[in-house]
């Protein structure tokens, strides 16, 4: 390997992705949510690393998926770079370098989508050979993906030649819409269980909506565990770099398709046997751009040039060489196609320890499309349907939740600062209040390597950040 000499005559590590489709950082037990079970999430960050500040580079499917394997910025990606895009082939892909390095890869379930990898000239799925074929035995309920995901992971296992090292990308299609609607609560969730973020109505509805989406991360990880144990059985589980994460926030207003940290801030554990120290959690800043040369440098092949992301292999180490980033950057051009002539949303963020900077290149148009009807026939066409979207845009709504409505669904200016303090008390962050969502959690130990970043603002910018509310229409 190449973060040091004596690493050389070690066996390649074999690297396992796994990766939900729209799940915002607090979803899970290992950061203290009581709302929602995740055991196979909590055992990955309990024998390995816990992330607290982990960035997706993109709001949108397919740019968020295209950075993870290209190791660049949404800006970078070429036609990859907007949902529904094409992969250019001449942008090199990490499961293509570690196939052309003797991996066996492969993939369940979402891979890179949606998008036609073809349609640039492209001969070679992004994340490897398909594994879809083998189906749960009977339906679950709707909404959920009918591909049993571990299954078609132990047909990947038993497929390859004995001793080759993996590449494997399980990409879950939970908890991404639509789902069974009222199912969290009919399956025994309750609605006081429901944590509402202060940017949504606080509705019967809105908060049986959050239940039915936790009841879909709890399923995911359902398959996590069982993916773990066929890991476990084929005696290769301490020998593979493991990687859980998400590909953006939760589908959600001011949540999934915006820069806010509901939409960009990700769950991330990491387990890699022996080599990880056990139960510790990491405040640094990484980037979903990270994932790419950090797989290249694990199995000791070159980083090719345009990556932006930057291995975070001495970091997994712990390892003096790592120097932390002072910032991530994370950006969008456009998601659906719901303003006229299909235009998009242009927008970058930068965000470090403090503050959360946001540029709106576009800011005479409406975020989430307006009323403009999109392609699926809807309003607002950059929010998912769902009944916290009916409340919002009800007839009823302005006058009952003005805040919320100018939160989720009014324009914004050119430029939004936030420091990141006053901005998580806003969006209801227990930590703001004085909570301490660890509190008692195993979990709870530092490790050294997370010095805040002080930033080089001016004072006064300082303040305007402190000071700074929500963008409300006049």
């Amino acid at each position: 390997m190449m973060a040091g000499c004596g690493r050389q005559a070690e066996p390649r590590p074999n690297i396992l992705l796994v990766i939900s489709d729209d799940q915002s950082w607090r979803d899970a037990g290992a950061y203290g949510a009581k709302h929602v079970a995740t055991p196979a999430f909590d055992r990955i960050a309990r024998e390995g690393l816990l992330f607290k500040n982990s960035f997706s580079a993109s709001p949108s499917c397919t740019p968020a998926r295209s950075a993870v394997l290209m190791g660049r910025h949404a800006w970078q990606q070429g036609e990859a770079g907007v949902l529904y895009g094409a992969m250019p082939p001449t942008i090199p892909l990490y499961p293509h370098l570690l196939e052309d390095a003797g991996y066996a890869t492969g993939y369940t379930g979402k891979g890179w989508a949606p998008g036609n990898w073809k349609a640039l000239g492209g001969t070679r799925n992004p994340c490897g050979k398909e594994y879809n074929s083998k189906r749960h035995a009977e339906a679950v309920r709707p909404g959920i993906e009918p591909s049993d995901y571990s299954e078609n992971f132990r047909q990947f296992l038993a497929e390859r030649s004995k001793g080759q090292p993996f590449c494997f990308w399980l990409g879950s299609k939970e908890p991404h819409r639509v789902y069974d609607e009222g199912s969290g609560l009919r399956l025994g969730k309750k609605l006081e269980e429901a944590q509402v973020p202060e940017f949504l109505p606080d509705t019967p509805e809105v908060r049986s909506d959050l239940l039915d989406y936790y009841l879909e991360i709890e399923w995911y990880d359902a398959q996590l565990a069982k993916t773990l144990r066929i890991l476990e059985e084929a005696g290769e589980l301490e020998n593979t770099l493991i990687v859980v994460t998400s590909d953006n926030g939760m589908p959600f207003p001011h949540a999934k398709v915006s820069l806010y940290d509901w939409g960009m801030h990700m769950p991330l554990a990491v387990r890699w046997g022996a080599k990880l120290q056990r139960g510790r959690v990491v405040e640094d800043l990484v980037s979903h751009t990270d994932f790419a040369p950090t797989f290249l440098a694990a199995a000791g092949v070159p980083q090719p040039a345009g990556m932006a992301g930057k291995s975070l292999l001495p970091l997994l180490l712990g390892e003096a060489s790592w120097e932390p980033r002072k910032a991530v950057f994370s950006g969008m051009e456009r998601h659906t196609m719901c303003r006229p002539d299909g235009a998009g949303y242009p927008m970058r963020s930068m965000r470090t320890a403090e503050f959360l900077y946001i540029k709106n290149y576009a800011p005479d148009r409406w975020p989430t499309g307006g009323e403009f009807l999109s392609s699926n026939k809807t309003p607002h066409g950059d929010i998912d349907a769902a009944p916290t979207k009916e409340v919002l845009i009800g007839p009823t709504a302005a006058a009952r939740f003005p805040k919320q409505v100018a939160w989720c669904l009014a324009k914004r200016p050119a430029e939004e600062l936030y420091e990141v303090g006053t901005y998580l008390e806003e969006t209801g962050d227990p930590r703001a209040a004085g909570q301490d969502p660890w509190q008692g959690y195993v979990y709870r130990q530092t490790d050294g390597y997370g010095a805040s970043f002080n930033t080089s603002l001016p004072e006064a910018a300082r303040e305007a950040a402190r000071t700074r509310k929500m963008h409300k229409p006049e």
